[in-house]
């Protein structure tokens, strides 16, 4: 997730979603890693396009982006939407 300090919309996703995300499905599926757009770009990150808006909520396998969901649209949009970019995730081979 990336944020930055002053954005009320950030505030509002970590008041309505943060303190659950860790305990879902969804989030041991995610994790989630806060990066604050002010600072300087992770290392790791090099190939992830960057962004202004926030907060940006940017899915990445291996290092490769897989979705990106731009602002927080309310807790009754996002765990939908959140599902959509999750779908993206390519799947393991079962053996």
């Amino acid at each position: 997730m990336l944020q930055q300090a002053g954005c009320e919309w950030c505030v509002r996703w970590h008041e309505e979603i943060g303190v659950a995300y860790p305990k879902t499905e969804e989030g041991r599926r995610a994790p989630i890693r806060f990066v604050d757009i002010a600072e300087p770009w992770p290392d790791d990150l090099g190939d992830i396009a960057r962004e202004r808006l926030t907060p940006t909520f940017i899915l990445v396998e291996d290092g490769v982006e897989i979705a990106r969901l731009r602002g927080y649209p309310g807790a009754d949009f996002f765990w939908p939407l959140l599902g959509e970019m999750l779908e993206k995730l390519p799947t393991s081979p079962r053996m």
